[in-house]
Formats: structure tokens, C-alpha cells, sequence
């Protein structure tokens, strides 16, 4: 009876919206979480300055989604590479940044309010970045995002929480779909003159997809300003979350084609699972002088990870930091200068993992990291039309390790990294909305834990791999963006020259370990939004991403290309109708697939995933939507935990069939209501 319910729901809702929405045709606007788009604003006048790719992402923009991950958030964002893994879990990839991850996330910068919540040594997580509360998202591409002290390859995406001034009153959203799936959110802003404030609880349940890929989750979010003078203003944010997940694994190819519903069967026998109970407090105080504005801060992040895999892992990690960013603007010529310094201690331990819960301790150590920046730029102006910027950002980090216990060999170890990556560029603007840019950049990650400590050399021994260094680029890159009548570009083409690119390969006399710096690799692409709304109720969204990344004569793998992320992607949606009654079909299509394996022995199949979504005003303040996805129940493969060789061989003992794939979303319909009052 629960499952005809949930399935009748979305198909209730989308009646209701095509009844009562033309009783409210002509007032109706959208009843969204923000009711002020001042931030957003904000945010696109600062990306506007940017001389590279950017994109700003409004919660409108989603709205009609069932909001589960960034994928859903970020899918027309120009150059950003999302495919779903399961749950909140998806690969996130800008320019290529972090193949060699077939797990969480390298090589991009995460932040919530401006502040990073990637660990000290770098590495992310996605749970802990809830889109259904944001404002609007910002997306600062490769280099571009020095004004976050970011210098990796991907570059950030940074998610802005409602203040009680851009969401006063009381919102509530509610949806029901596909696989016994619930989701609720109650907010509500208040404000007075000197005072605001701000708090969101979500909560949901699924039982996913997949076999074995049940979610619970409780969150809360919730900030607080105090304007203390016309000078000092202050804001305290705090973010609690509580989140259960299980792993339904990764498949053979044949399995993710033709029973994409299956979980993997060690998933299933050790009860895998990744739950995570976080706290985040964090406050940012700003000074503004008018021409000069400096804003100070700090952050304490506590997490709890219990996480069953081939052991079961038991982390509880502390990371602190504290930053600092002036703002300077005089005439022609503006200025930026900024620190961040994070640290992190992390009581790491493993255990057998009997059915999901802890047996025989295996092993148990201290980890420590520390991560520091400081960034400066400079924006001239010599006429009004054109804007020189020069900066850059200096990094430097360890990553260190004490062994306390291990039923292994293990030793304790230390590493060090440094790394200066200047930026020039240029931002022409010939008339009002209209822009090119051009700039050439390097950029610089530090490896991680996972890359900096591995199992190594005979007896095999999990040690520091002292040889890994970091990974760098130069990066160059031109492009346009604007509006010119009915359309509206967003366009980047970009050439990266990577030097020590972390990548897999087969271990020997010159490759220490399975996860090492390559030689010599290319990354360019071209990154494309264009959206055409020839009238106010008509619009197509596009983005195309061409992306071509290969090796340069390596000593394994030749000039091969890098698996993983497909050569062209494109999405399209067509929005027909206002905000009293719309509907929006759209379309995912990737030509053909990528490879799955560094040798290019095996390439995945392309495949195109057809979905709409709709909405419509039922009463004043309150919105139906309903959200179908992969209409066809097309059976295809998502992502890819590339491998060295992803072959076929039955006559190998054991034999070998490799379960590196996961396969796109199945077909889902959900619907709910959104009401503000």
C-alpha cells in the first residue's frame, strides 16, 4: 500500500498543477526557499569580474528537482562533469580534475559560506554539502578561483546559505517518489534592523535505486548576523548532520547494463555502509571602510565516520582553521589579499569488518594535516573597457602519521609540499553584457592521505611514499560570455600541461606505488552554456563539454587517453510555460562512453537519458512540481573506477571480471509542494 502511494503522488500532484495553475496565471511567482536575490546578485557582479570560467547557480534555477546531490544543482553548469554513484555520493570532476578518485573527491575545492569543508589534507567529502538549503552555488573554474585560495585543477564550488534578510518568513517543502523516497525542509528568516537570523532542518529516507542502497539523514543549518556598527558586522553559522548510508558497490559491466538494480555482492555481505554525525561552526566578521572591506574568521569541523567497506573503518577527525580577505576598490585599480590556514587531526582506525560491524582491531594511528594559503590579486582598469589582473596564490602543507597498532607491517611518516601558482589575465568588455577573457594560470594540488601513505614493496608495507610529489599545471584559457537580445553564452576553451598528474599505474622500479605522479599529461576542452528564451515563456538551457585527456608519451600507457570522463557531454532543457504553469523536458546525451581502463582496452557504450520536470502555482504561495527522470528506463553505465586493464578473462585464475562500474539512475518520478507563509 506505501509503495502506491508514493507512486500515485507525483501523478496527483501534476493533475493538480495543470488545474488550479490557471487561476493564478497571471500574479504567480515562483515559491522559492530565498525571497531577496540580493546574494545572488552580489555573486554574479564578483564573477563577472573574473577574466575566466564562472557560473553562478540560483536555488531557482533547481527548484522543480528532487534536490539529492550536487548532481541535481550543478547540472547546467558549464564544464562540470557529475554522474551519479549512489545516493548523495556522485563523481565530480572540472577539467579532470581527480580520475584517479573512484571514491569521494579529489582536486576540486568544496566550501559552505566561503569556507572550506574539504579535510586538511584536502580531500572531500560531498554528504556534508546539502543543496536543498542553499541560496545559490558558485562555480569558479580552474585558477579562476583564487578568490577562495583554491589552487587545484578543478578550481571550487562554493554553497551559500539564506540569511534572515534574503529568506524572511517560514518556507516548507515536501516531496514523495520512486523507491519509498521522502524528503522534507522547514526554514524560516527573521530580521530587524541590527539583527537577523536564519535555520533550516531537512529530513529524509529512501531505500535508494538499488538493492542495498537505503538513506536516512537529519540535518540542520542556521546562521546568525549582528550588525555591531555602521563599520563591524559579524555572522555565526553552525551545520549538524546526521547521515546513514548504505553502499550498494560497484558492478561488472554486464551487470550495470542488464540489472542495474543489483548491489554488489560484498556490498551486500559486509553490510557496507558510509554514516556520518557532523558538527560545523564557523563565524565571519567583516570591516567595511567603503573603499576597503576585510573580513576575518574562523572554523571548527568535528566528524564521526563509521564506514564498513573491505574493513570497517572508524574515523573521528577535528579540523580548525581561520582565514582572513581584504577587499580594496579605488578608482581603476582594485585589490585582493587573503589567507587560510587549516589543521586537522584524525584518530584513524580499522577493524574486521563482520557484517557491517567492528571485529579484531587491525589497526589504529594518529593522522595529521595542515594545509596553508595566502593569495593576492590586483585589477587594473587603464579604460573603461579593459581590466588587467595579476595574483597568485602561495601553498604550502605536511601530511604526517603515527602508527599506534597495525596487525601489518606499518610505519609512521612525514611529508612536506610547497607550491607558488601565479595567474594573469585579461577581461575586455566592448559593450554593456557582453565580455572576452583570456588568462594563463598554474595551478598546484598536494597529495592526500590516501595518496601520500599506500601498501608498498616485499613484504608489502603500508608506509609515506616519499617519492610523490605534488601535481602541477599551466593552465591557458579564453572565452566569452554575455547576453545579446533573447540569448544568453557562457563560453571557455582551455589548454592544461600537467606535470606529476595522480594516476594509476602498474608498480615497478620507477613507480613506488599504485598511485603515482604520471610524467608528462594533457588536458584541453571546451566548455559551452547557451540559453535562448525568445519569449518569457520559452527557454532552452545547454551546456557541451568537449574534454580531451591523454597521456604524453608515458613509458606504460604511450599518448593514451585518460579513462573515465567521456569526450563529449551535452544536456538540454526546454522550459515551456511561466512560473503559474510550466513544464520542461530534457536531455542527456554522451555520444559515446568513456574508457574504463588506462591501457583503452574497454570503452563503456553511450547512451542518452530523456526526464521532465513541471510546476505550477496552486494557491497564492504555494507550488506544486513534479520531477520524472530517465522516462525509457534506459539500462547504461554512469561512472567508472578505472583500472589499469578493465578486460574480460574467464580463463585467468581466478578468473577476472572487473566490478569497477555504476550505472545511471533508474527510472524515478517524484513530486511534492512547495509553501511560503
Amino acid at each position: 500500500m506505501k509503495t502506491r502511494i508514493h507512486g500515485a503522488a507525483p501523478l496527483l500532484a501534476l493533475a493538480t498543477c495543470l488545474v488550479a495553475a490557471p487561476a493564478h496565471a497571471e500574479d504567480a511567482d515562483a515559491t522559492i526557499i530565498v525571497t531577496a536575490p540580493t546574494a545572488t546578485d552580489a555573486a554574479e557582479a564578483r564573477a563577472a569580474q573574473t577574466p575566466g570560467g564562472t557560473d553562478i547557480v540560483s536555488y531557482e534555477d533547481y527548484a522543480d528537482k528532487s534536490v539529492v546531490s550536487l548532481r541535481d544543482t550543478l547540472a547546467f553548469s558549464p564544464g562540470v562533469y557529475l554522474q551519479p554513484r549512489y545516493g548523495q555520493e556522485v563523481r565530480i570532476s572540472i577539467r579532470g580534475s581527480g580520475l584517479s578518485r573512484g571514491f569521494h573527491m579529489r582536486g576540486l575545492t568544496l566550501l559552505q559560506d566561503g569556507v572550506p569543508i574539504n579535510l586538511a589534507d584536502d580531500n572531500g567529502d560531498f554528504q556534508e554539502l546539502e543543496p536543498i538549503f542553499f541560496d545559490h552555488l558558485e562555480v569558479y573554474r580552474g585558477a579562476n578561483a583564487l578568490r577562495f585560495g583554491s589552487g587545484t585543477l578543478g578550481g571550487a564550488i562554493n554553497g551559500v546559505t539564506p540569511t534572515g534578510r534574503t529568506a524572511r518568513g517560514l518556507y516548507m517543502r515536501a516531496d514523495v517518489g520512486s523507491f519509498d523516497s521522502i524528503r522534507g525542509l522547514v526554514s524560516a528568516g527573521v530580521a530587524s534592523e541590527r539583527v537577523d537570523a536564519w535555520g533550516a532542518v531537512s529530513a529524509d529516507t529512501t531505500d535508494g535505486d538499488r538493492d542495498h542502497a537505503k538513506r536516512r539523514s537529519l540535518r540542520f543549518q542556521g546562521n546568525v548576523g549582528l550588525k555591531l556598527s555602521d563599520v563591524v558586522s559579524t555572522r555565526f553559522y553552525a551545520s549538524v548532520n546526521n547521515i546513514n548510508q548504505q553502499l550498494p558497490g560497484a558492478l561488472t559491466r554486464a551487470e550495470a547494463l542488464t540489472a542495474p538494480r543489483k548491489a554488489n555482492a560484498g556490498a551486500i555481505a559486509g553490510d557496507q555502509g558510509r554514516d556520518i554525525d557532523s558538527l560545523r561552526l564557523q563565524n565571519r566578521t567583516t570591516f567595511d571602510w567603503g573603499a576597503l572591506t576585510l573580513d576575518v574568521g574562523g572554523f571548527i569541523n568535528a566528524k564521526s565516520l563509521h564506514h564498513p567497506i573491505f574493513q570497517l573503518i572508524d574515523q573521528k577527525s577535528v579540523d580548525i582553521g581561520s582565514f582572513f580577505r581584504a577587499d580594496y576598490a579605488g578608482g581603476p585599480v582594485e585589490v585582493t589579499f587573503g589567507g587560510e590556514i587549516r589543521r586537522g587531526s584524525t584518530d584513524a582506525r580499522q577493524f574486521v569488518n563482520k557484517d557491517g560491524r567492528r571485529g579484531a582491531l587491525t589497526f589504529d594511528a594518529d593522522q595529521k594535516a595542515q594545509t596553508a594559503t595566502l593569495y593576492g590579486e590586483v585589477r587594473v582598469r587603464p579604460v573603461d573597457a579593459l581590466t588587467l589582473i595579476g595574483g597568485g596564490v602561495y601553498a604550502d602543507g605536511w601530511r604526517q602519521r603515527h602508527v599506534n597498532f597495525s596487525a601489518t607491517p606499518a610505519t609512521d611518516g612525514r611529508i612536506d609540499f610547497g607550491a607558488f601558482s601565479p595567474k594573469i589575465g585579461v577581461l575586455f568588455e566592448p559593450a554593456a553584457d557582453i565580455q572576452f577573457f583570456a588568462n594563463y594560470s598554474r595551478s598546484a594540488e598536494f597529495p592526500g592521505f590516501g595518496e601520500v601513505f599506500q601498501t608498498i614493496g616485499t613484504p608489502p608495507t603500508s608506509t609515506v611514499v616519499s617519492d610523490v610529489r605534488p601535481q602541477r599545471a599551466w593552465t591557458a584559457e579564453i572565452g566569452t560570455r554575455g547576453k545579446l537580445g533573447f540569448a544568453s553564452w557562457d563560453l571557455a576553451l582551455y589548454r592544461s600541461t600537467l606535470k606529476g598528474e595522480l594516476l594509476q599505474f602498474t608498480t615497478n622500479s620507477n613507480i613506488p606505488a599504485a598511485t603515482f605522479n604520471a610524467d608528462r599529461t594533457l588536458h584541453r576542452g571546451f566548455e559551452a552554456g547557451l540559453d535562448l528564451a525568445p519569449t518569457g515563456w520559452l527557454r532552452l538551457r545547454q551546456v557541451y563539454t568537449y574534454s580531451d585527456f591523454r597521456f604524453r608519451g608515458d613509458a606504460e600507457f604511450g599518448d593514451n587517453r585518460l579513462p573515465v570522463v567521456p569526450k563529449h557531454a551535452y544536456r538540454a532543457e526546454l522550459r515551456i510555460g511561466s512560473d503559474a504553469l510550466h513544464i520542461a523536458p530534457n536531455l542527456e546525451w554522451v555520444p559515446d562512453g568513456p574508457f574504463a581502463d588506462y591501457r583503452n582496452h574497454v570503452r563503456t557504450p553511450g547512451y542518452a537519458l530523456i526526464g521532465v520536470t513541471g510546476g505550477a502555482t496552486i494557491a497564492k504561495g504555494i507550488d506544486a512540481f513534479v520531477d520524472v527522470r530517465n522516462i525509457t528506463g534506459k539500462k547504461a553505465i554512469g561512472d567508472i573506477s578505472a583500472v589499469i586493464d578493465a578486460r574480460v578473462n574467464n580463463s585467468a585464475t581466478p578468473p577476472v571480471n572487473p566490478a569497477i562500474y555504476y550505472p545511471v539512475e533508474r527510472r524515478a518520478v517524484s513530486a511534492g509542494i512547495r509553501a511560503r507563509f
